[in-house]
């Protein structure tokens, strides 16, 4: 008698396992319930259909139910939701959704991998027609409607994370004036929000409203028309909302089956992707995983992960000794022009956690900078202060943060520490990256740190400097005439340090300072080595204005 594999739920995890269980299994009896229509579809390209740029609504189709069945040998059974699990007798209870005819299935192994639902807070007015959530096709469906029918003049799009920024974008594209609200005070929860700031100048320079801090209280329709009240007191009138708040674990039927569920709502299971219950699997976005830095549970549903746990319960159920390593969270996204990347730890939860860190900036070009078309990439490295393991990075420019924030990925997963980012030999010619890129500068620094050869402060520190600290701008004067410089900085060129030495007094640190820090390591050095007490500026003047401008 054939094994039988019951999925619940498609796209990244079960439809992954499903074809990995075929592979595995020629013989083997699987089916996949899936109450939508559409059984593979590419979600994280929802946004960009909408805003034009992928073209064909066809191409978002991953798989179907026919490709399915004839590559795989696949019983799928769309618009059919499983709606009850009995675990004792391993049967579960399907709805037929156009018939609403119900009956029994029954089961040797069970894979949930039902997703998440969106977050709709219960928020007076959230409910209204002209308020969209973007999940699925059928969603996308809905608002081209509303876009190609009534032609929309305004929208406001409601939570600034990837969904949030990526439908603004896809808004402004299609001509209609865009606002954003935000709760927090930066967009792109994964950042910290120093290394949003870029993001916030870019929407705005987009043409994007971004309302920081603030949020929607009630929402009420007049002639077609949406009035949203604000928890700051202002309104907007727009033509259609976007609520893109977040997602939470749809863990009803994992309740219904008695499974265990995680601290944060998503459904606990095993590095084999094992629940509480015997012979039931889940993975995706409904489980609850392990932060791979902290080990802390954590919610993180990103189609990379969904994919790999797929794989890994099959592997699993047919005796196959596979184990999922843990989250790291390594995301990108588009931001207009620019790109946003990040994985590991970021310092607002290290500091939550009370987790020891230091952290370094580097801001270099993404390839040799005398090559035509060179763009600066801020970066941002957090690593243990003690050991140099590497906890964390984030990177935003116009090219070349998924290479560097992979790269990082690559070595958190090693184990790597600072030193080992010294040694880096990375592709190089002047068209794709520098001889020493900014990964090897970022190891350089931070390495130098530990080492004690450099000794560094940080943006968020100098408004707290007494009588006791001089800071000193080494960068020359026409760079401040045009930038200009941090309040009660006494301006000495770096070149001209030496037969200055006699202005400076033994009896104050010195807070040097450049554009981007390294400058600022030069005068170190040199001051150092004359008996003065010397902090360099983690990633000058650069990083002081993007701090300065936190939630602005």
């Amino acid at each position: 008698m054939s094994h039988k594999i019951v999925i619940v739920g498609g796209v990244a995890g079960g439809a992954s396992a499903a074809a990995r269980a075929r592979r595995l299994n020629e013989q083997a009896e699987i089916i996949v319930f899936e109450r939508d229509s559409f059984i593979s579809f590419a979600n994280c390209g929802l946004p960009y259909h909408i805003g034009g740029e992928i073209e064909e609504r066809s191409a978002l189709l991953v798989q179907t139910p026919e490709s399915m069945k004839a590559r795989f040998d696949l019983d799928i059974r769309i618009k059919t939701e499983v709606i009850g699990v009995d675990a004792a007798a391993k049967m579960v209870t399907v709805k037929n959704l156009d018939t609403q005819e119900t009956y029994s299935e029954s089961y040797d192994d069970l894979v949930l991998s039902p997703g998440a639902t969106p977050i709709i807070p219960p928020t007076p007015g959230f409910d209204l027609p002209s308020v969209f959530t973007l999940r699925n096709i059928p969603d996308m469906d809905r608002i081209l409607q509303k876009i190609n029918l009534e032609a929309p003049r305004t929208a406001v799009v409601i939570g600034g994370g990837y969904i949030g920024i990526e439908m603004a974008e896809a808004l402004i594209h299609r001509g209609i004036e865009t606002t954003m609200v935000e709760l927090a005070n930066q967009i792109m929860p994964p950042m910290d929000p120093e290394m949003a700031v870029p993001l916030h100048q870019e929407m705005r320079r987009n043409g994007v409203d971004l309302q920081l801090s603030d949020a929607v209280e009630k929402v009420t329709e007049t002639d077609g028309r949406l009035t949203l009240d604000m928890r700051s007191g202002k309104k907007f009138e727009t033509d259609l909302v976007i609520l893109a708040i977040g997602v939470r674990p749809e863990n009803s039927l994992a309740k219904l089956a008695g499974l265990a569920l995680g601290e944060k709502g998503g459904i606990q299971v095993d590095s084999q992707m094992r629940t509480s219950v015997p012979n039931i699997y889940a993975v995706g976005d409904a489980i609850e995983v392990k932060d791979f830095v902290t080990g802390l549970a954590a919610q993180i549903p990103l189609a990379g992960p969904a994919n790999r746990q797929g794989r890994i319960a099959a592997d699993n159920i047919f005796g196959r000794a596979s184990e999922y390593k843990d989250t790291l969270g390594t995301g990108i996204c588009k931001v207009f022009d620019l790109s946003a990347a990040s994985t590991g730890a970021s310092e607002k939860l290290l500091t939550f956690k009370g987790i020891p860190y230091e952290k370094v900036y580097v801001h270099a070009a993404d390839h040799a900078g005398y090559y035509p078309g060179a763009t600066q990439i801020n970066f941002k490295l957090i690593f243990d202060p003690t050991s140099g393991k590497i906890l964390g990075a984030q990177a935003v420019g116009k090219k070349g943060a998924d290479k560097r924030i992979d790269i990082i990925a690559t070595a958190i997963r090693a184990g790597m520490t600072v030193w080992d980012l010294e040694e880096f030999e990375l592709c190089y010619a002047p068209p794709f990256g520098s001889a020493k890129d900014v990964i090897n500068q970022a190891g350089f620094v931070a390495s130098n740190v530990i080492r004690g050869d450099h000794e560094i402060c940080h943006s968020a520190d100098i408004d707290a400097f007494g009588d006791d600290v001089m800071l000193i701008d080494v960068r020359n004067p026409t760079e401040i005439g045009t930038l200009g410089t941090i309040d009660e900085a006494h301006n000495i060129p770096v070149n001209n340090l030496r037969e200055n030495l006699g202005r400076l007094p033994k009896d104050k640190t010195l807070v040097v300072f450049c554009a981007v820090g390294l400058r600022g390591y030069v005068a170190y050095r040199m001051l150092i080595q004359h008996g003065f007490k010397v902090k360099n500026l983690t990633g000058g003047f650069t990083t002081y204005q993007m701090v300065k401008r936190i939630g602005k």
